[in-house]
């Protein structure tokens, strides 16, 4: 039976979870169901500073006191209590970027985060070396990048993390890190749940010549799985979280995990065999997989869910931007006639009307590349659409493909996954605002997979939940309770989702869209090229 939220705070049983993101730094402080009662956060914006993207370290710390005094202050107003002890802790952050340490645990160059990409030498180097897609956000890409570069700070490393890693670090005095964001540092071997001690062995013999006084191994965090012993709160790392002193050390803190991993946990998607899918102004796939891919492949980054098996990533950089701006354009259009516009009323009405076109949207194409897309090869992109004189020119059609466009760039990506390597998905995850208006974006999405996707009615609150939870498994798991087993019975048990299976003349229509989008990208290239 649950205690109710006051009496878990005040018996230190309360967990918390925070999360960075490139936005917004999120507390979510959760009672002994799991359930989210109280939370804080504090908006914050990287900065472009010599043509690099980063955060100050006063940025990071200065905004992880504000949104854990917020969350204590939403305790106070909601319970008349005080934080004085916490059950387990945990962070996240968004993923892999470069963060160096000397000796003195003095950072040597400025954070820099997974923005930037100033790494494409180093990125296709190891790729090639090791035979697997480096993406140029990982850490190792920065690290070599900035041998490559000649910077004096590398022969002083002694440690690298990443943003989560650094902060855990600090509180913990321990050098470990998730699994799952251990990935996105460098590869990681799924049969140990290790770096990949060939790689790794690569990477020493090719920066040999160098004579610099570390190994790889010597500078990485030790990789953890979901639910080992990452170390405890210290005195020190009490007062940088909580300066008022309220807080009291020695609660025991979860591997950090990147917002990869926790975006996985909060959507129930760690299992193999599942997928998680986030949609909005740009729009990736994660899909956990039972074996590794046959070779490696450029629009696929392989990471890890936070117990350790490989998950093939689909990433694209334009979603739902174009879409919404024709949304707008219905929106002005309505407002020429004198009549008050709900938005969601619009968004439902047009999204539905998209329901009544014809399967493969009736001859019409559209592309929705407000920036590059890295998957169809492009560095920019110009939003357009295109129709033969014998198209079927109507409004469902037009939405309809404006919808499928959306998901165009993923749909190539992933018919990698499932058609060339046989990648099978028994459960898909829909999150995100292309899945706002009921049954439309999830049939499509069902559609372009030819597999069910499921919504849930609750979205959590997202990776800083996520994160909570992967601390509520470190102090609450029983005996050999596996993290999917956890999720499953203890935190997914009730929730309720709406799943829909794909209908086969939708799946069909899809395959013909994208046949016919990728026949026209170099209607889309000829546009970037004259406008």
């Amino acid at each position: 039976m649950s205690l109710d939220a006051k009496n878990v705070i005040e018996s230190g049983k309360a967990i918390l979870g925070i999360e960075f993101g490139s936005t917004r730094i999120k507390a979510v402080l959760i009672d002994d169901n799991n359930a989210p009662i109280a939370s804080g956060a504090h908006d914050w914006e990287n900065r472009l500073e010599n043509n690099i993207w980063t955060y100050s370290l006063d940025d990071i710390w200065t905004g992880l006191q504000d949104a854990y005094k917020k969350m204590t202050e939403d305790v106070m107003e909601k319970y008349g209590v005080k934080v004085t002890k916490l059950g387990a802790l945990g962070f996240s952050a968004m993923m892999h970027g470069y963060m160096v340490f000397d000796k003195n645990g003095d950072i040597l160059v400025p954070f820099r985060t997974w923005r930037n990409t100033i790494t494409e030498e180093a990125s296709t180097k190891l790729t090639e070396l090791f035979n697997y897609h480096i993406p140029q956000r990982w850490s190792i890409a920065h690290l070599y990048q900035a041998i490559l570069n000649g910077e004096e700070h590398v022969k002083d490393i002694d440690f690298q993390t990443t943003l989560e890693g650094y902060i855990h670090w600090k509180l913990s005095g321990e050098r470990v890190i998730g699994v799952g964001e251990a990935s996105g540092m460098f590869p990681i071997d799924i049969n140990t749940k290790d770096y990949n001690q060939t790689m790794v062995d690569k990477f020493d013999a090719l920066v040999a010549d160098k004579n610099f006084p570390w190994k790889l191994r010597d500078i990485l965090p030790k990789s953890l799985l979901a639910g080992e012993a990452a170390g405890n709160l210290t005195a020190e790392g009490a007062k940088l979280l909580d300066p008022t002193g309220t807080l009291e050390p020695g609660c025991p803190l979860c591997p950090p995990e990147g917002d990869a991993g926790t975006g996985m946990v909060c959507t129930n998607s760690v299992a193999v065999r599942t997928a998680n899918v986030s949609a909005g102004t740009s729009v990736f796939a994660m899909m956990v997989l039972e074996k590794d891919l046959a070779k490696p492949y450029d629009a696929i980054d392989l990471v890890t869910t936070p117990t350790g098996n490989l998950v093939a990533m689909v990433h694209c950089n334009n979603c739902t931007s174009d879409l919404n701006a024709w949304v707008n354009i219905f929106k002005q259009f309505a407002e020429s006639f004198g009549m008050e516009v709900d938005m969601n009323k619009l968004f439902g009405t047009l999204y539905n009307k998209a329901l009544e076109g014809d399967a493969d949207c009736g001859g019409l194409l559209a592309y929705n590349y407000f920036s590059g897309e890295h998957i169809t090869g492009f560095e920019e992109g110009r939003p357009m659409v295109v129709r033969t004189p014998d198209s079927k020119f109507n409004l469902a059609n037009f939405v309809r493909v404006n919808l499928f466009t959306s998901l165009g760039a993923l749909k190539v990506g992933l018919d990698i996954l499932m058609k060339e390597e046989g990648v099978k998905c028994d459960k898909v995850t829909g999150h995100g605002g292309l899945f706002k208006t009921p049954v439309v974006g999830q049939s499509f999405l069902a559609a372009a997979m030819n597999t069910p996707v499921s919504v849930m009615e609750t979205a959590g609150e997202g990776g800083a939940w996520g994160i909570a939870l992967l601390a509520s498994y470190l102090v609450n798991k029983a005996d050999g309770e596996s993290l999917d087993d956890f999720l499953n019975n203890k935190i997914f048990a009730g929730q309720k989702s709406v799943t829909l299976e794909p209908k086969a003349e939708d799946v069909a229509g899809f395959d013909q869209f994208i046949e016919r989008y990728k026949a026209g990208l170099p209607i889309e290239r000829a546009a970037v090229e004259n406008l």
